[in-house]
């Protein structure tokens, strides 16, 4: 298998773990949703699922030579219009994955980031950077989820089978 068919594999089961745990969150209140909790850089589930999702547009948009950066978490205020916005960041990731050859995936070359700062980046790295960001965020959601009483189920880390 290719470098970039072996990424899309990963990519898509990193999303469907993603997605059961969004499904999960659809039996949070809407106050539940947005609780405020200490201890969390991103302190509701909302914006730690805004902020996953956002991430990764930004990362692969920063590949592509764009600063996709928006302050538009207010746009997506229920779980159902989060997983629209999954779904739309994961096609546009598979897109990019599909058209990138592997020299390209490996070939370290200057990016224009955040702030206009300029880094010496190799997308694979970037991208498993957003892949791995996830199961970050992932677990600070299912804390989150336990703290309030609705603990998760089995199967969402990352599947292997």
């Amino acid at each position: 298998m290719s470098l970039p068919g072996a990424l899309q594999v990963f990519h898509g089961r990193v999303h469907d773990s993603l997605s059961r745990l969004m499904a999960h969150c659809r039996s949070l209140a809407e106050e539940e949703l947005n609780r405020e909790l200490e201890g969390f850089g991103y302190p509701t589930v909302r914006w730690q699922l805004h902020h996953l999702i956002s991430a990764q547009k930004y990362w692969i948009g920063v590949l592509q030579g764009r600063i996709d950066a928006e302050e538009d978490d207010h746009l997506y205020p229920t779980v159902r219009h989060l997983e629209a916005y999954r779904s739309v960041v994961f096609e546009a990731t598979e897109a990019w994955l599909q058209g990138v050859t592997e020299k390209e995936l490996q070939t370290t070359r200057p990016m224009l980031t955040w702030s206009g700062k300029e880094k010496d980046l190799t997308p694979v790295h970037v991208f498993y950077r957003t892949q791995t960001h996830i199961f970050h965020h992932q677990g600070q959601v299912l804390a989150m989820c336990r703290s309030m009483g609705k603990p998760g189920t089995a199967g969402m880390d990352y599947p292997i089978g």
